[in-house]
């Protein structure tokens, strides 16, 4: 018994090879993962498995029930003889993997080619590998991982299942049973750890594959990570090239491109010096993908290189999409078809797809940046006619009383509508020059108060060259001696100061005037506010810009005491850290 044992313990390093051969067709990965499996594939499956459980018995050991000897391989079976053999493991790996459909297809195929050999038990050991795969079957579980446990007992299952039937169906019966009791407790355990060793094999090689899928999928993210700068200003032929660069860097391939819907935007590798940058694109292949959005595989007659020493073999291309439409390709080249791995394609299709997405935040930063270009100018124009409402009715208090001052005023209006109207075409201006604007606005309303209103300017030189959102110092000015100020008889005063803090330059504009009481202080510059006093239109505005233009932490800060006057100011970056919108 323990003679038989040992050999056929050595012979499961067969399952070794077999298991690792398995692990490269595409039919058993998609077993593997649960997949639904074509007609092709299913009768791909059958017949390899069909194959296991033929090398199975071809490698197993005969055994002469007369002389009681073992022989080395199987050549032939004799009428007295019998195959101790690992057949069962092949069977058992179809039914486990594939169901009943592929186990009785697998077990019919071995079936028939061990009743071919004949032999006493030929018959018995044909029926018993159908039914071995009616077995596996019947634990086949499609949405749970495979236990070794599992594989362990079903691979013993099977076998003792298969000796009984040659006990009852094999004549002689003293043979069939002096056969059994000679075989029948190696074969079930080496067959038994067989189908364990299968199924851990196979498990192991699809770990490193995960694995490797893991690292691929990790550069993935690191190409992505470094090219998102790039891809954020479109797919343009400098964002294409500075692209390629970096992927080619990383990903062992011949040469990377990329091309939008009508040229290729960059080549990086080898074939440089014929596929270059602004040339029209000739692979019928790429035409293909940009059609049909999916990933093609080219040879290199797909190609279409008119260079005769074109060293680049093939090419894997895969579609760039944004918003669901291809707008170009990402290509990588190889030196032949034979390089074209799984590991390979899933990382093309991987970086396609984030690259992809880059370019989709790309257009929507480009649009938020409109829209927030677009809200700022029509800011910007509520501001406008709410100081020309208020300057106009000024001037009109002058015509008939002090024509000479209405006049003036109406140059000094002039000259600050021709600054103002400037300041609404551009972004940004200088603090220097929002500060000319306030003083020219300041002048008209020191005419409006005669001697009432005083005007302090407490600025520090170094400040001036910051970069500040135009139109924002004015409508708080305008607030100040609109809400602040006008009830005073005299001695009203405001002071602009501008200086420099640890967070940027720090603004504040100061009156002397009546104050805020607390309820209304809470709303004002958050929301447009409904009472007797105003709408608070303008610190809304200001507010705004300021959060828009330079951020959050740029939003203002009011602090104001009924009777105690009120403080406004906010911080903007210093001119050497702002970033243009």
């Amino acid at each position: 018994m323990f003679e038989l044992l040992l050999p056929m313990l050595e012979r499961l390093g067969i399952i070794v090879t077999v298991a690792f051969i398995i692990t490269r067709f595409r039919f058993f990965r998609e077993l593997i993962d649960r997949k639904k499996l074509n007609r092709r594939q299913h009768v791909m499956a059958i017949a390899f498995f069909g194959l296991f459980g033929i090398i199975g018995t071809y490698t197993g050991i005969t055994y002469n029930t007369n002389s009681l000897e073992f022989g080395s391989w199987v050549m032939n079976v004799g009428q007295t003889e019998a195959i101790a053999n690992s057949r069962v493991i092949g069977i058992v790996a179809a039914g486990l993997f594939g169901g009943y459909r592929i186990g009785i297809g697998a077990g019919a195929i071995a079936g028939l080619h061990r009743l071919s050999l004949g032999g006493f038990t030929g018959a018995a050991c044909g029926i018993s590998a159908v039914i071995a795969g009616i077995i596996s079957g019947f634990f086949h579980k499609k949405d749970q991982p495979l236990k070794l446990k599992t594989a362990l007992l079903v691979g013993s299952f099977a076998e003792t299942v298969q000796m009984g039937i040659i006990l009852i169906g094999a004549k002689p019966f003293h043979q069939a049973w002096a056969l059994v009791q000679e075989i029948g407790i190696p074969m079930i355990v080496a067959n038994g750890v067989g189908s364990a060793l299968f199924l851990l094999i196979i498990r192991n090689v699809l770990n490193e594959e995960e694995k490797a899928g893991a690292i691929q999928a990790q550069k993935a993210l690191r190409l992505a990570e470094r090219t998102i700068s790039y891809l954020r200003k479109g797919l343009t032929s400098d964002s294409a090239l500075k692209v390629s660069q970096i992927i080619y860097d990383e990903v062992e391939v011949s040469a990377i491109s990329i091309t939008n819907e009508e040229k290729i935007l960059a080549h990086v590798g080898l074939a440089d010096d014929h596929h270059k940058a602004g040339e029209t694109i000739q692979t019928h292949a790429t035409r293909k993908v940009i059609r049909t959005g999916s990933l093609v595989v080219a040879k290199h007659e797909d190609i279409n290189c008119n260079h005769e020493d074109c060293q680049l073999g093939a090419a894997v291309i895969a579609p760039l999409k944004r918003r669901q439409e291809v707008v170009g390709t990402l290509k990588f080249y190889v030196r032949s078809e034979k390089s074209v791995s799984n590991v390979l394609l899933e990382l093309i299709q991987g970086l396609s797809a984030l690259l992809g997405q880059q370019l989709e935040i790309a257009d929507a930063e480009r649009a938020q940046e409109l829209a927030r270009e677009a809200e700022v100018k029509a800011l910007q124009a509520q501001v406008n006619p709410h100081f020309l409402f208020n300057s106009l009715n000024v001037i009109v208090s002058l015509i008939r009383s002090e024509p000479n001052r209405a006049r003036a005023l109406l140059i000094a209006l002039s000259k600050f509508f021709r600054q103002n109207l400037g300041a609404t075409t551009r972004i940004w201006t200088s603090l220097g020059e929002e500060l000319n604007h306030v003083k020219a606005y300041l002048l008209i309303e020191e005419t409006r108060f005669v001697d009432k209103l005083h005007v302090h300017y407490e600025i520090e030189e170094s400040t001036l060259k910051a970069r500040i959102a135009p139109l924002t110092l004015q409508p708080l000015v305008e607030n100040c001696i609109k809400h602040g100020i006008k009830e005073r008889e005299g001695d009203a005063e405001i002071t602009i100061r501008v200086q420099s803090s640890e967070e940027g330059v720090k603004i504040s504009v100061i009156d002397n005037g009546q104050g805020i009481d607390a309820e209304r202080l809470n709303s004002l510059g958050v929301v447009e506010v409904n009472s007797e006093e105003g709408t608070g239109l303008g610190l809304y505005n200001v507010n705004k810009r300021l959060e828009h233009m330079h951020g959050e932490r740029s939003k203002l800060k009011i602090e104001s005491e009924l009777g105690k006057g009120t403080i406004i100011s906010f911080v903007i970056p210093d001119f050497r850290e702002e970033v243009p919108a």
